[in-house]
């Protein structure tokens, strides 16, 4: 009798039962559209057939196999196979690929105002506040994420117009998600979960915290919709942190949510079918606050669907990821797509920690509950120097060591919160969560289940040098509520940001907190990502003829790189000074995107030249652009000729890098631009003309310029080096970012 073995590897369950069973899972098949046969209908029927053409008998079970038909962001299906049957429909002429599903991960009340979105005068120059909130009724924002909570109040709409007629966008229901719980705010609710029951071997439906319906029981969805365009909720707080108005960016814009998200993560299949589906619905924004590591275009499923949605005229922003401060660990990194990266407002929680030498250390928390009063106690770290215990992992702390005492803890593989609740199911009152060197300097306020402070890798070495040295070490902690005002701010790090929660799950998202609260404070590129997205439906309500590219390049050539105390911008991850490969072009400015002066716009046409460009074959671009004349005829002599607004630099087997730009007016006639560039001393910059003329709105100039590695001079530490290329009028600075690198000494 066969012996079955079971292996579970994120994305996919793998079971070996015999020679003549062989386990199914979920494969993406892109197919190559244009060649779909006169006799099938429909490309769902196509489709079909291919299926059917796998099974040597005839059965029904390939019916159940087909879990999605994508017929707009990609050209394909997802099916339920065998390896086998995978490698056989791959040797099909019109398949262009089959790809196993692939797993992505998840990636406000002080915000807008600290972005100077709540000025009186209004962002949009010689338009009042009432003209933007009348235009960007009109606007439509998709958020793929986790769902949807409809009883939160950032989506009332309360004096809104009726939906726009063009929406054809539906709200489904569930067990416990009604169809009438969209209203004019929240336009669209759907769920896409085939490919999540795929990997969860059927255990989906078993699960009763999963329900497959549009609702959100994470928080993350319906906090990332409301941070783009949550409508005004006064009296929000998080249990008494930040309290104040709950706003989103674009208060007025419409939203449709469409959950791909589930307990497990986010599934390629899943996703691609609610970008295909949105885009169907009339999106004019897609925001996705997820990704997955780096893969090629024409792999990349969000980037493929992305591009469609580009070309028709819908703005796509993803999270840029929170794998820093690590190198190359950037995500969603396609040039159609608006990458977005995190930085820090001007408030903060403080949180104290006094030691029993009477050292006084400063930290942060959320926590809200009773206070430990000012009588020190016993604190303890690492025990039996278990590593285990040194990380507070469950079941890592015994009661008899911990029970009265405050723990340190070292921040790293479980979740912040839960290691606090380790520390008090173990009978402690209280936790120093301590950042090591993976972590650094960047600190995270979390709404702790008991007292607790996080402080830096710093601060956390002094605290663990003192607990080894003490004979008999204690600490006290305290709390210092919501500081506004924060100076150095941003600084590019996690980004705390407001939303709406919603009702039915505490702050921290674990089984074991009992506290409620519809608001909550959540941190990283996931929450940064709906800013952009609720921006841009502001910038394309303002200018509607304006492409996604075009919006692109407002927001970048128009953010800023100092803070608040007008020095150059910081990283929170060892307190050093901060460059493009960490903050891209800088930190946003609403008011000063709205009115840029000048763009760079690229066509769909100058994308597929940039692809061509690349080490890809024509089937290759094929696949992402989806067009079957595609030939290449046109390529780009260099990626880096793409009209993109910063500037990449390798300086290899030639110390002469050249690239040509062309900016368009969308300020006003007769406006003259002059240059001005920043660079390292070992490099010389020409810009040729070095003054633009525009003499009329939408007018178009080129310009060249060309960097030189100077001969004989070293390169910088690290072969790395940073500049920029602005147009400066008397108003307006059109700033593009310039990195610099040299692979060999010239």
């Amino acid at each position: 009798m066969a012996t079955k073995i079971c292996f579970i590897l994120f994305v996919f369950l793998q079971c070996y039962l015999s020679p003549l069973i062989a386990a199914k899972q979920t494969y993406i098949v892109h197919m190559n559209h244009h060649q779909k046969p006169s006799i099938y209908p429909t490309h769902h029927d196509w489709y079909s057939a291919q299926l059917q053409s796998l099974y040597s008998v005839p059965s029904s079970s390939f019916s159940d196999s087909l879990l999605y038909t994508y017929t707009t962001a990609y050209h394909g299906f997802a099916a339920s196979l065998t390896p086998d049957q995978a490698s056989s429909l791959s040797r099909s002429p019109s398949v262009l690929g089959v790809y196993e599903d692939t797993i992505y991960s998840l990636h406000t009340t002080r915000s807008p105002e600290f972005l100077g979105l709540d000025v009186e005068e209004g962002i949009w120059a010689g338009h009042s506040t009432q003209d933007l909130n009348a235009a960007s009724q009109d606007v439509i924002i998709g958020v793929l994420d986790t769902g949807v909570w409809p009883e939160s109040k950032s989506f009332h709409d309360s004096d809104m117009p009726p939906v726009p007629t063009r929406w054809r966008g539906l709200c489904e229901s569930g067990s416990d998600f009604n169809s009438s719980s969209c209203n004019k705010k929240l336009i669209g609710a759907r769920r896409f979960s085939r490919g999540y029951q795929m990997a969860a071997g059927g255990s989906f439906m078993k699960n009763p915290k999963e329900i497959d319906s549009p609702r959100d029981y994470d928080g993350h969805g319906t906090h990332t919709a409301s941070t783009a365009a949550g409508a005004h909720v006064t009296n929000a707080s998080l249990l008494g942190y930040a309290s104040g108005t709950a706003r989103g960016m674009a208060t007025l814009a419409r939203v449709a949510t469409y959950k791909v998200c589930w307990k497990s993560g986010c599934f390629g299949s899943d996703i691609l079918a609610g970008m295909d589906r949105a885009i169907l619905d009339g999106v004019d924004v897609l925001s996705l606050s997820l990704g997955g590591g780096n893969a090629p275009y024409y792999r990349d499923t969000i980037a493929i669907g992305a591009f469609t949605a580009v070309e028709m005229g819908i703005f796509v922003s993803c999270s840029a990821g929170n794998s820093g401060p690590s190198k190359a660990s950037l995500a969603n990194t396609a040039p159609w797509i608006m990458t977005v990266g995190a930085g820090t407002l001007d408030r903060n929680f403080p949180a104290y920690a006094v030691l029993g030498n009477g050292k006084r250390l400063t930290g942060v928390s959320l926590y809200s509950g009773r206070g430990m009063g000012t009588k020190p106690v016993s604190l303890v770290y690492g025990y039996k120097r278990n590593s285990s215990s040194n990380l507070c992992l469950p079941g890592s702390l015994d009661p008899a060591w911990v029970r009265g005492k405050v723990v340190l803890c070292d921040r790293g593989i479980n979740a912040r919160v839960e290691k606090g609740a380790v520390v008090k199911a173990a009978g402690g009152v209280g936790m120093i969560l301590a950042n090591t060197a993976a972590s650094g300097e960047e600190l995270v306020a979390d709404s702790h289940l008991l007292p607790a402070v996080a402080v830096g890798m710093r601060v956390g070495n002094l605290v663990r040098e003192y607990v080894k040295k003490s004979a008999n070490p204690s600490a006290v902690l305290s709390f210092g509520g919501t500081v506004l005002n924060v100076r150095p701010s941003p600084v590019v790090a996690a980004f705390s940001s407001r939303g709406a929660q919603f009702e039915a799950a505490g702050p921290t998202g674990l089984d074991t907190d009992r506290r409620k609260t519809q608001f909550n404070i959540m941190s990283g590129t996931s929450m940064s990502c709906p800013h952009i997205s609720g921006l841009a439906a502001l910038l394309k309500a303002a200018h509607p003829d304006w492409s996604p590219s075009a919006i692109k390049s407002a927001l970048m050539t128009t953010a800023y790189n100092r803070d608040n105390t007008r020095s150059p911008l910081r990283d929170a991850a060892d307190g050093t000074l901060s460059n493009p490969w960490a903050h891209g072009s800088g930190h946003v400015d609403p008011q000063k995107a709205m009115s840029p002066g000048l763009v760079y716009d690229i066509s769909v046409d100058d994308y597929v030249a940039f692809l061509c460009s690349l080490d890809y074959t024509i089937e290759h671009v094929q696949a992402i652009v989806k067009r079957p004349n595609v030939t290449c005829s046109r390529k780009l002599s260099d990626p880096g000729q793409l009209n993109y607004p910063s500037f990449s630099v390798l300086f290899g087997k030639s110390r002469v890098v050249r690239y040509i730009r062309e900016l368009t007016n969308v300020g006003e006639a007769r406006k003259l631009y002059r240059v001005a560039v920043d660079a390292p001393s070992m490099v010389g910059v020409k810009v040729r003309p070095s003054w633009l003329l525009f003499r009329s709105p939408g007018e178009k100039k080129k310009y060249t310029v060309t960097f030189v590695a100077k001969k004989g001079a070293a390169p910088p530490q690290g072969r790395t080096a940073f500049g920029a290329v602005s147009w400066n009028s008397g108003h307006d600075q059109v700033r593009s970012p310039v990195s610099f690198m040299w692979t060999q000494l010239l």
